[in-house]
């Protein structure tokens, strides 16, 4: 039963009410010589996590699941116990889009509460109530560029963008008569010289990955003042947490900048469902697909909040809509506003450094193992790509046999960027991972390529 401690005011009221002094008092029926009177021999304090960790070591169960050093873009972070707490509340999680929006103040203020965090993540003037998850917000965002400058001939797209998002763009555009060209990488960047060749007069938007696809970090504001220089848009897909660390995408100076908001406060729960962030700058809110929740006051002089904007099909004129996102995944923006909230501006820092620094000694073992290289040689933020003496599906094979669950495997992508990379996969790592458990790691994958 859930119940509040009471505080030392109110227990002096009831100390009053009854005559006593103290708690003490309460006892004094009982024999001195039956009193239990000791200190409690507890170990000093620990973090929710370490606590988490080492009850489920105690237990002797991690809940049935491999240690995880999954990557590409859903990350296993930890997610603190108040955000399931409060998100599991009825007049939550049965909560939908209103469609009688000014009915439903609650939902409306969370809605509010999520734009005013994002933003203050990201550094953009405005973010929407939230798209389906990240790769379409990379589609929504490449058609609101062509709103804004009536461009339509021609995407510009960095061969080290995310392959999947690159395919749902694809998909987008295959009846539009739209062009998308592929910026070459060289050692698993973009040039400034490969990404002003791909450019013309009817680029309507460059799309660039921080950090990419394969964990390397690119010149953000170089590419994006080439963008500008030849009249397109920067749409930027950020990963959620990097801000705790690199520069938020508003330092960058691009137009749009989405992500995959799974990182925050949302659990891997076999790939979905998940949540599309989505900001840019003042400039072009009402070109912005989705919704977008205010503040105002009604007649009363009272706070309310409101539904700003709601440029879909139902509400104007076909031909004015700005996209067909019917809905906002409010239950994960929920979360997230509740994870943002609870961690701050400190747990982000803190997240991204332990990721980053686990990510760089993780990388040091791996490397030190015969035979296991990292592909590309720059810089990584969590993430990085590993290539070793054998075909990646066997090695993540013969590492989830041993408890480990790594990748995902760059055999799978059948795009130009990643064709021919068969003994090449990502590790991730997260604020989660344990020494003890990277350590693991390297030594089941000398002890896999040992048996060759």
């Amino acid at each position: 039963m859930a119940y509040l401690f009471d505080t030392p005011e109110q227990r002096k009221i009831m100390f009053d009410a009854i005559g006593i002094a103290s708690i003490d008092e309460l006892f004094q029926q009982i024999p001195a010589e039956l009193q239990l009177k000791r200190e409690l021999d507890l170990p000093p304090a620990l973090s929710e996590l370490a606590l988490e960790q080492d009850m489920q070591r105690r237990l002797g169960s991690a809940g049935g699941r491999g240690t995880c050093f999954l990557g590409g873009g859903v990350y296993d972070h930890f997610i603190p116990a108040v955000v399931d707490e409060i998100t599991s509340r009825g007049e939550f999680y049965t909560a939908y889009t209103p469609y009688q929006a000014e009915a439903s103040q609650g939902t409306l203020q969370a809605f509010y509460e999520y734009q005013t965090l994002i933003s203050q993540l990201t550094g953009m003037d405005v973010s929407n109530a939230s798209l389906y998850e990240g790769g379409t917000a990379v589609s929504e965002a490449v058609f609101m560029a062509m709103r804004i400058n009536g461009r339509h001939g021609r995407v510009a797209i960095a061969g080290t963008l995310h392959p999947e998002y690159r395919q749902v763009l694809e998909t987008y555009c295959s009846r539009l008569g739209t062009e998308l060209v592929e910026i070459p990488h060289t050692n698993g960047v973009i040039s400034a010289e490969a990404c002003r060749a791909a450019l013309d007069s009817e680029t309507c938007a460059v799309v660039l990955q921080q950090p990419n696809f394969f964990g390397c970090l690119e010149d953000i504001r170089g590419l994006t003042d080439i963008a500008h220089a030849a009249g397109a848009l920067s749409i930027l897909a950020f990963d959620a947490v990097s801000p705790g660390m690199l520069k938020r995408p508003g330092e960058y100076g691009v137009d749009i900048a989405v992500a995959e908001g799974q990182p925050l406060g949302t659990p891997l729960q076999y790939g979905g469902p998940l949540l599309g962030i989505f900001t840019c700058r003042g400039d072009y809110v009402r070109k912005m697909p989705g919704r977008l929740i205010g503040k105002t006051t009604d007649r009363k002089g009272k706070e309310c909040f409101v539904l700003n904007l709601q440029t879909r099909e139902q509400h104007i004129r076909r031909d004015k809509a700005t996209s067909n996102i019917c809905t906002n995944q409010g239950l994960l923006a929920l979360r997230t506003t509740v994870f943002l909230a609870t961690v701050g501006p400190a747990g982000m820092r803190q997240m991204a450094t332990l990721s980053h620094q686990k990510a760089r000694y993780a990388a040091e073992l791996l490397t030190a193992i015969p035979g296991v290289s990292l592909k590309f040689p720059g810089a990584f933020f969590r993430e990085f790509l590993l290539e070793t003496p054998l075909p990646a599906c066997d090695m993540l094979k013969a590492l989830s046999d041993r408890g480990y669950d790594v990748g995902p495997d760059m055999g799978r992508f059948s795009l130009t960027s990643v064709d021919g990379w068969q003994n090449c996969f990502l590790v991730a790592l997260t604020e989660k991972r344990t020494r003890a458990e990277i350590e693991g790691l390297a030594d089941a994958m000398r002890g896999v390529l040992e048996r060759v």
